[in-house]
C-alpha cells in the first residue's frame, strides 16, 4: 500500500494558494480515480481507494504546514508502511517555475518547513517527493503573503497541466518506479 499525501494549510481560505497546491494535487487524484476524501483519522482528512490496482491511502494532513510531520508519522505507524518506498509527498516548491516538477526519492527538506517537520517526526529524509513549480517571489513581496497568494490567471492553465502530470506521476511511482517517473517529468 501507498501514503499519497499532499501538504497545505487546512482552512478555507487557503484553498486555491500557491502553498496548498498540494492539496490541490490530492484533490486531483481523487477526482481521477473516485477515491472519495471523507474519513478524518490520524489528523488527516483521508481516502482509501485504488489506482490502477494498486491500493492507496491519499491523505492531507489537517494540522498547519509546519507541524505536517505529526500527521505523517501518525500514518506511517498506523499502516505499517516503510516511508522509503511506499510514502509520496507532494509539495510547492518556489524554486521551481510555476507548473514545473521535480521528483526525487530522498533528500534535504531545502527550506520548506512541512518537509522539515515530515523528515523531524519520521527521522529520515528517505521518502518519495513530488514538488509542484509555484514560482519564484517577486522582488517585493513577503514570502508568506507570496505562498498564499492564489495562482495569476495566465499560470492557471500551467497548474492544471502541472496537477494532471502529477496524477500521473504518482501512477508510475507506484506502478513501475521512482527513477521511471524522474525520466519523464524531471
Amino acid at each position: 500500500m501507498f501514503i499519497i499525501a499532499g501538504l497545505g494549510n487546512p482552512e478555507d481560505r487557503y484553498n486555491g494558494t500557491r502553498h496548498n497546491i498540494g492539496f490541490s494535487a490530492i484533490t486531483a487524484i481523487s477526482d481521477a480515480y473516485n477515491i472519495p476524501l471523507g474519513t478524518r483519522k490520524h489528523k488527516a482528512l483521508c481516502g482509501m481507494g485504488y489506482i490502477e490496482g494498486q491500493k492507496v491511502l491519499l491523505a492531507m494532513p489537517q494540522t498547519y504546514m509546519n507541524l505536517s510531520g505529526e500527521s505523517i508519522r501518525e500514518l506511517t505507524d498506523y499502516y505499517k508502511i516503510q516511508a522509503g518506498n511506499e510514502l509520496i509527498i507532494i509539495y510547492d516548491d518556489i524554486n521551481l517555475a510555476p507548473g514545473r516538477l521535480r521528483i526525487r526519492a530522498q533528500g534535504s527538506a531545502g527550506g520548506h518547513n512541512g518537509i522539515k517537520s515530515i523528515i523531524s517526526c519520521l527521522g529520515s529524509q528517505s521518502f518519495y517527493r513530488i514538488r509542484i513549480g509555484v514560482g519564484e517571489k517577486p522582488g517585493k513581496w513577503d514570502l508568506a503573503d507570496y505562498v498564499l497568494s492564489r495562482f495569476d490567471r495566465e499560470e492557471e492553465p500551467v497548474i492544471r497541466e502541472a496537477l494532471k502530470n502529477t496524477v500521473e506521476a504518482c501512477k508510475v511511482i507506484m506502478l513501475e518506479d521512482i527513477g521511471a517517473a524522474m525520466n519523464k517529468y524531471n
